[in-house]
């Protein structure tokens, strides 16, 4: 019996964000969990991928201990396992689980196809891996695999092209002015669903200078000390928009909070302003005062979903990418399944060779011994040849059990160790 990859899911597509939030795992909380899994299985091979759309284990075993590895999950997070349960999805699957890792890596599977920050998160995950010696032969060649077919996405085809989110292409907004302003104050107002992503957004760009302010200054602040930034009193948010040289607005209002009013105190200066907000929290008519140039949602969406549309149109040629890469690494697979038989079966017949040489050897003169010694070993590997071209053709067919077995009778190869 020989080890299958298998995956265990909880995602956006099955789960709330207030469930996954929950389950969610740190980078210590990953490395934790892969010891466990360790300790308690003897898994040799585990990745954990945790964002904050997905949590996933990848894990390389003959057994399936997907459910065992979800109460595990339960016990660190300290969760009722028969509650988070139903939530999770099962690929057990060997190919089936290596085509979802692939898909998730290049952002197929992402809430915002083509994600921009899953490549980046998948190597994190593997990295942490490799740390906890959790990353075998399987686990190294399947993420390089996966990391260079990344590449040739990106080379081959517009998946990646534009800001598809609201919050990346808000940021891309934001960066076509960023030349012309010095080291610019960054004023982002409300930290809701929206105003949350756009900071870190911009917390992933290495942007500084950034000041939160919310109604509510609790989840500000934790938002501005997570990532860095600054925070400020909602109640002093009318001097902040004056202060700062880009406003980003997603706060809901009854009425707008920005209007001529607000800015008729402001200098000379330009002033950038960014409405994310339904109902709009920035009057339109501001843009009609020297020096305010204003972003409303409409045409921040409108750039996402061109950006989008593009994904969509790569996705075909994307996923012949992938074939194609599927085909190479599951060929190297299944070549691996036979690889202890080849080497088994190669130490019997150099035993073999040993033992008679070892009987004439005496006889010969050191010349004729080192003759001796080149011809039986040419021998032996033409003879071997042929049956590990079999198995490995036997591989691609799907019948190379069938064939261990027979040269494990054949041989006793069940003594050798490799």
């Amino acid at each position: 019996m020989y080890g299958h990859f298998k995956a265990i899911t909880i995602s956006h597509k099955n789960a709330s964000l207030n469930i996954r939030e929950q389950i969610a795992l740190n980078e210590e909380e990953c490395k934790n969990l892969m010891l466990k899994i360790r300790e308690t299985f003897e898994v040799s091979e585990t990745l954990v991928l945790s964002t904050c759309n997905r949590t996933e284990i990848y894990y390389y075993s003959e057994n399936n201990i997907s459910e065992e590895i979800i109460r595990l999950i339960a016990s660190l997070k300290v969760l009722n396992s028969n509650e988070i349960l139903p939530y999770f999805e099962y690929i057990n699957d060997h190919n089936e689980a290596v085509n979802y890792l692939f898909e998730v890596a290049i952002g197929l599977q992402s809430q915002v196809v083509g994600d921009l920050q899953i490549p980046n998160q998948v190597k994190h995950a593997y990295q942490w891996s490799a740390d906890m010696q959790m990353a075998g032969p399987f686990l190294h060649r399947l993420l390089h695999t996966i990391f260079f077919t990344n590449k040739k996405v990106v080379q081959e085809t517009g998946f990646r092209d534009g800001a598809a989110s609201t919050s990346y292409a808000t940021v891309e907004v934001l960066e076509s002015f960023l030349p012309l302003l010095a080291n610019p104050k960054i004023l982002v107002i409300g930290s809701g669903e929206i105003g949350e992503d756009v900071c870190r957004t911009l917390a992933d760009k290495n942007y500084q200078n950034i000041t939160i302010t919310n109604r509510t200054a609790a989840k500000a602040e934790a938002l501005a000390q997570e990532l860095g930034f600054k925070v400020s009193d909602f109640q002093l948010v009318h001097e902040q928009i004056l202060a700062a040289d880009i406003v980003i607005s997603s706060v809901r209002v009854e009425e707008p909070l920005i209007t001529k009013n607000t800015l008729k105190k402001k200098t000379l200066t330009v002033k950038y302003l960014i409405d994310l907000s339904v109902p709009r929290s920035i009057s339109p008519d501001v843009e009609e005062l020297a020096g305010i140039v204003l972003y409303d949602l409409d045409e921040i969406q409108r750039r996402a979903n061109e950006a989008l549309q593009r994904r969509l149109e790569a996705v075909p040629h994307v996923r012949s990418i992938i074939a194609d890469a599927l085909v190479e690494f599951n060929n190297w697979s299944q070549e691996m399944i036979v690889s202890p038989t080849i080497q088994k079966l190669k130490g019997a017949l150099e035993q073999i060779r040993k033992e008679e040489m070892a009987r004439f050897v005496k006889e010969l003169s050191t010349e004729e011994a080192e003759k001796m010694e080149r011809i039986t070993a040419s021998m032996m590997q033409k003879v071997i040849k042929l049956p590990v071209l079999q198995l490995k053709a036997a591989c691609k067919r799907g019948e190379a059990e069938t064939l261990i077995d027979v040269l494990n009778d054949l041989f006793n190869l069940e003594k050798q160790t490799v």
